[in-house]
């Protein structure tokens, strides 16, 4: 049996979840006798960034022959050379006269990128035609629409949810037209099934979602538990981590820093890290200058071994405003450590029991109040992140593969 992945856009070089689920996927069908095969559709050279096995296709269908129209970025050159400052304003006022005669010939944005669309999802269909898969699963709702607009497969196809479901055909982290919202809302109808990350994500489903739903949380690599933190240590450097991607829009480092600033005078041997790389590390940074704290906050970089920085660490913070599942939160929990978060965080409100393996909490006040209780107390800390351990067991590799295998098995009867 044939199995395609489709993640139409970011697979090639992408180091986030959806890639790293995407190759787990990958490799433990390929493990379980399944053909296996990753398709993209990027206008750039690369490879996976995860592992995959040598037995995997991966294929970028990519083809500049097929025409996508597009408007043209406007530029604002913030140097001081006059003769840069003309180009770009003359280069920008060209811009902008271009791109009201494109929208004008095809009746606006949305018109534009439905025929961009069509372009693209034709491209796909003869693809997926001619790779003859028993099943599909696609990698977001997003990818599905690609694939799906304007074709119509006689194969099952299934979605993988990598996030609260409403946040992929709504306007609520970002805008969205009200065309491209019903576009992708209409795209669930292709759909036999659909993955979702927790029981309480199916009522975020949209009402053009007619298949099964079923519930799989993410794997998370497991320790033994003789290796969690131990508390206990004495110590003469605690510290404070946060690994994620640098965005504060989505996972509010900022917030982090600022409460962290109030404590660092008065708690003078614990330390804030942040493991990651994003476009806003040199806001952040900036930041941490103006509060006076740099010798108190790092970024780090990027990780390839997280497990191993969580077990270095003694608590765990994640201001994050939304998340889908926030799988570094739960790897921090697999080592043993307490974790705080915002109780109106989606995902984060799943995995966090209040009181029990962390903190959930309202505001930045109480967030601080949740720091100062953990840093104060050695006991707490250890007690949570046992609790913390234990809850992270139901996120295990060899679980999350079973129940999968189970569901492909029943769409391809």
């Amino acid at each position: 049996m044939k199995i395609l992945l489709v993640q139409h856009h970011g697979f090639l070089n992408g180091s986030g979840g959806t890639e790293k689920i995407c190759c787990y996927l990958a490799n433990n069908l390929v493990n379980n006798n399944f053909e296996v095969e990753i398709a993209t559709n990027q206008n750039s050279h690369g490879n996976p960034f995860f592992s995959l096995d040598e037995k995997i296709k991966i294929t970028n269908i990519f083809d500049d022959q097929v025409i996508q129209k597009s408007t043209l970025e406007l530029h604002n050159y913030k140097g001081k050379k006059l003769f840069l400052w003309v180009y770009y304003k003359i280069l920008k006022k060209y811009s902008k006269i271009y791109n009201k005669i494109l929208l004008k010939k095809w009746g606006g944005i949305d018109e534009l990128n439905k025929f961009n669309l069509s372009n693209r999802s034709q491209a796909w269909g003869k693809y997926v035609i001619a790779s003859k898969p028993d099943l599909i699963i696609t990698m977001s709702i997003s990818s599905l629409l690609e694939i799906s607009y304007k074709n119509d497969y006689d194969i099952p196809i299934i979605n993988s949810v990598n996030g609260r479901p409403d946040y992929d055909y709504s306007d609520l982290l970002w805008y969205r037209s009200e065309n491209e919202m019903q576009l992708l809302k209409d795209s669930y109808k292709s759909l036999s099934g659909i993955q979702v990350l927790f029981e309480s994500y199916k009522e975020y489903l949209p009402d053009t979602f007619k298949g099964k739903a079923f519930t799989i949380t993410n794997p998370v690599f497991q320790i033994d538990d003789s290796e969690i933190v131990n508390h206990s240590n004495v110590k003469e450097r605690f510290k404070i981590v946060n690994i994620a991607t640098l965005a504060t829009n989505c996972k509010q480092q900022d917030v982090a820093i600022l409460v962290f600033s109030r404590l660092a005078n008065k708690y003078l041997n614990w330390d804030l890290h942040f493991w990651g790389i994003g476009s806003d590390l040199e806001m952040l940074q900036n930041l941490v200058r103006q509060l006076n704290i740099e010798d108190r906050v790092f970024f780090n970089g990027f990780t390839s071994n997280p497990i191993d920085k969580l077990k270095e660490s003694d608590l765990f913070i994640f201001p994050s405003k939304y998340e889908g599942f926030g799988l570094a939160l739960v790897e921090a929990m697999t080592v043993g450590l307490p974790c705080i978060g915002f109780e109106t965080c989606s995902g984060v409100n799943e995995l966090i029991e209040h009181n029990t393996n962390g903190f959930l909490v309202k505001n930045e006040e109480e967030m601080k109040d949740a720091l100062v209780t953990l840093m104060t107390n050695s006991d707490l800390r250890k007690k949570m992140g046992a609790n913390a351990h234990e809850m992270a067991k139901k996120h295990n590799e060899k679980d999350v593969l079973d129940e999968w295998i189970s569901q492909i098995n029943q769409f391809l009867v």
